[in-house]
């Protein structure tokens, strides 16, 4: 399927654009976020989801792997579906959202235009349910070299928080490792994520 389109932007409204790549027009459903980035006449790359049903075949694309990763893991939630996920991606950058899954503040999930506390909580739970099973091999990766308990505190909501911007277990295990031990100890998990996507290509 689609990995990416990469064309001429040649039309775009609310939470759509056509994408022209050889002739031919992909209609992409888009957050309000991504589609703050295009410019009608110009030339994008929007990694792309396919969402295949027996009455439809849409595409939803964004600017970053990282919106795009966060937008799976929201439609994969019961009761979420791609236009709550959009509004939600609309409202707040995957970074944040990480950071509130992680550390289980709804508030920044229930900002967004249809989205109520149920839902929010939901959202938390069964991504954090979710993320601790994906991450069970983790703690092996660091040995006894550190990086700490990743099933909760500090170190946890960060992991938590990479995991939902697409890292693999791996990427986080090396993204952890270029943290001071004391900044894993007593840091903050925002200031953290945003000096790892700094330094990484992930995103």
């Amino acid at each position: 399927m689609f990995y990416y389109l990469n064309g001429k932007i040649t039309h775009l409204e609310s939470f759509l654009a056509v994408v022209d790549c050889g002739g031919v027009g992909y209609a992409v459903h888009t957050s309000a976020r991504t589609l703050g980035t295009l410019k009608t006449g110009a030339n994008a790359k929007l990694f792309t989801y396919a969402h295949i049903r027996e009455d439809a075949f849409d595409i939803y694309g964004f600017a970053t792997q990282a919106e795009l990763n966060t937008f799976k893991l929201l439609i994969g939630v019961s009761g979420v579906g791609t236009r709550s996920a959009l509004s939600i991606l609309s409202a707040s950058a995957p970074e944040d959202l990480a950071i509130a899954i992680a550390s289980g503040n709804d508030k920044l999930l229930t900002a967004a235009p249809g989205i109520g506390k149920k839902i929010a909580q939901r959202i938390i739970l069964e991504l954090k349910d979710k993320i601790a099973k994906d991450m069970s091999d983790l703690p092996a990766m660091f040995g006894s070299g550190g990086g700490g308990n990743v099933s909760g505190g500090l170190v946890g909501d960060v992991t938590a928080a990479l995991a939902v911007l697409g890292y693999t277990p791996a990427e986080i295990s090396s993204a952890l490792r270029t943290i001071p031990a004391e900044s894993l100890e007593t840091g903050d998990t925002g200031e953290i994520i945003r000096q790892i996507l700094k330094n990484s290509v992930k995103g």
